[in-house]
Formats: structure tokens, sequence, C-alpha cells
């Protein structure tokens, strides 16, 4: 699918840059170019297609429909493929968090949603496809949902709502009747250059993290030596997996910075498993995260949270390996 890429990029580093196939620096122009072009195509084509599904179904309608239906259980799924579809990292996740709990969605859906949203989305599904394949984005993608719909009725069990931050709790208590949502009646052709409009200022905010996160998976591909990854966390052992998610907690990104990383910690020899569980720790649990979460959050709930997370975590790691 993408061949005419990999030509374009050999032609231009080794016969218009004249730069050597064999030298390190030629390996790493090259890996970088290709994958840059290569996942900035599939993510505008991705981001577009879930504009189209954002449009059709806004997160006001969710909060609505989530507080008249009943679902048996049900919408701890749907919020988590709700989370699955927003474009958003682990921080900016949290100002929907937020509108969740003040439009009254139970505490369990909305963890249900934080979970998912930053560890599955249409930028880490796009640089999968490309870098891993169909298979692994399936496993990927689908097992981020369920952690995210198993962690939210978890979490929705421990009756945790005493442990929000007091902010919260008067919001909640002043809270009035919220009106029922009104659909803008607008044909497809109307939304379409909103979606594109959309779709193309999510490129633009991430293309940054895109080529700097492309940047140190080409000089780690060029210049890394082969068994630099592979000695720590690529020898199969049971502690590396649990190794590799503490070792991400403090390195924050969000997917478009860390995939290009993990495609060439593969490369050196870590499991899939390891480096995917590396991959959504960074993305899942980060400190600024932490920081953001003090304003509806105890320090408990929170700690709690990333506890529940980190077991999951690590319990798809191990998951992948045996599956990948």
């Amino acid at each position: 699918m993408f061949d005419w890429l990999q030509h374009f990029a050999d032609w231009l580093i080794y016969s218009v840059l004249n730069i050597g196939a064999e030298t390190h620096l030629g390996t790493a122009l090259n890996f970088f170019v290709y994958d840059t072009l290569k996942i900035l195509i599939l993510l505008f084509l991705i981001v577009f297609l879930m504009g189209i599904v954002n449009a059709y179904f806004p997160i006001e309608r969710l909060k609505n429909y989530l507080n008249r239906k009943k679902l048996y259980g049900l919408e701890y799924l749907f919020a988590s493929i709700f989370g699955a579809i927003t474009p958003f990292c682990s921080c900016s996740s949290v100002p929907l968090f937020i509108g969740f709990v003040q439009g009254g969605i139970p505490l369990g859906v909305t963890f249900a949603f934080l979970i998912t949203s930053p560890l599955v989305n249409e930028v880490a599904i796009a640089m999968f496809i490309g870098m891993f394949g169909i298979k692994a984005t399936l496993i990927y993608a689908g097992s981020g949902i369920l952690l995210g719909t198993i962690g939210g009725w978890l979490l929705g069990k421990f009756n945790l709502e005493p442990m929000l931050s007091d902010w919260v709790k008067k919001i909640l208590e002043s809270k009035m009747q919220q009106g029922e949502y009104e659909e803008e009646k607008m044909t497809f052709g109307e939304r379409l250059p909103g979606i594109s409009r959309g779709a193309w200022d999510i490129v633009k905010g991430v293309v940054l993290y895109v080529i700097i996160g492309i940047a140190i998976g080409a000089f780690m591909h060029g210049y890394v030596p082969d068994n630099f990854f592979g000695q720590y966390l690529g020898g199969g052992q049971w502690w590396t997996v649990p190794f590799a998610v503490i070792l991400a907690v403090p390195m924050y990104t969000n997917a478009a910075g860390i995939v290009p990383v993990i495609q060439v910690f593969v490369a050196k020899g870590v499991p899939l498993g390891t480096a995917i569980a590396f991959m959504m720790a960074t993305v899942g649990l980060s400190i600024p995260e932490a920081t953001l979460l003090k304003k509806v959050m105890s320090i408990k709930l929170i700690s709690i949270y990333f506890g529940v997370v980190t077991l999951f975590i690590i319990l798809s790691g191990f998951l992948f390996n045996i599956i990948l």
C-alpha cells in the first residue's frame, strides 16, 4: 500500500541527498521521511472518518442519553467506545471527565471514558495500522476498550463518590436539571466542511508530536545498537512488563509521540506486548494527569484509579505477549 512512499524516501535520501544506505544517518533519515509521510496520511484519513462519527453523536447527546436510559451495564462499554473515538491524551481527557461528572453521569462510567480515551484514539490506530498491521491494531484497540469497560465497572462498584473533591460535590448538590438535547438538522454536505476543518485542526495539533516522536524513533533506529533494548526489556522474563510500565509513568507524551518509539522498541527485540504496555502507561498514566485530576478527586481516589489502571495494563502486556 505504501511502497510508493518507500521508493520516494529511498530516492530522496539515497539519490537526491546522496547519503549512503549503509550509514547511520542514511538509515535514520530514510526511516524519518517514510514514517512521517505515512503516518500523517493515515492520521488525516482516520481522523476524518472519526469526525463523521463525532458529528452525528456529540458528547452532549451522550451525556443526556446516559442520564435517561437504563443500559444494564452496557453504559460502561458505551462510554469506553466513546473514549476510543475521541482524539485526546490523558490530560486533555480530564476536562471532558469533569463535564461527565458535572452532568450527573455515574462515576464508574466516567472512569470508563477516562481510562480508554488516552489509550485508544484515531492517532494511535492510524499509526498502529501503518507500523504493526491490522491484527496488532485490532488487539490493541479491543483490549483498550475492554480495559476501560472493566476498569470503569470495577471502580463503579467501589462507591468512590465520597472521595470526589469538595468542588465537585458542591456542583453536584446545586446542579439544575439539564434540558433535552436539540439536534441541529444539517445535511452531510453541510457538515462536511466542518468535519474536514476539524480533522485538519487535529492533524495540525499533533503534527509536532508526530515529527518529534518519529525523529526520536529514527535516531534510535539508526544509531542505537540492536541489543540495547532487548537487553533490558526483551528477555521475556516476567518482570519486564511491570518494569516497562513503571518506567513509562514519568515519560508523559501522547500516542503520536510514543508510537514511533514503540516501533523501534519492537525492531530492537522488545516483545510487542511489553512495548504496548509501555505505550499504554505512557499515555494513560502520567504525572500531569494526576495533577489535573486533583481538581476533581482526592489523593486517595487518584491512587485507587492509577493502581487499578496500572494493574490492568500489566495484565494486558502479559496477554499481548501470549497472543501476538
